[in-house]
């Protein structure tokens, strides 16, 4: 499975605690930003914008799981009414790449313990589009 994947919450390897995001709850930015606020219990301080989404994904020094896959059910929704598809494309982007960045992380101290973090993508054209074109 790679970072950013099609399929089923099966498909995660079976260690992994899975998250599931309905993607009607994300059709836009700042529902996305506040949908994973809440998943993934962001710190009061967090700006709801990329540039404080890609610090919090990248600390998550908070979270108990050191394994976690999350999983848009319904993700012909993901982003629907966000218009610009180049700030989706850059969304899918850092998020593969803090999956990637998780993965070569040594762990250095007990403040940020290393994790794993996957995410998945209930099957569809618009969805399959998007993550091709991160190619």
């Amino acid at each position: 499975m790679n970072n950013l994947s099609i399929g089923v919450p099966a498909d995660f390897p079976e260690d992994f605690g899975v998250i599931k995001i309905d993607a009607n709850k994300t059709k836009t930015l700042r529902e996305f930003y506040e949908v994973m606020a809440e998943v993934f219990e962001f710190p009061e301080y967090f700006g709801f914008n990329l540039d404080s989404f890609d610090e919090m994904i990248n600390d998550l020094s908070w979270i108990e799981d050191e394994k976690l896959a999350v999983y848009f059910e319904n993700s012909e929704s993901f982003l629907i009414n966000e218009r610009n598809e180049t700030k989706i494309i850059t969304l899918l982007d850092l998020l593969d790449a803090t999956c990637e960045d998780w993965k070569w992380m040594e762990e250095v101290d007990e403040e940020l313990p290393k994790k794993s973090l996957l995410f998945g993508f209930s099957a569809g054209e618009r969805i399959q589009d998007l993550l091709n074109k991160l190619s």
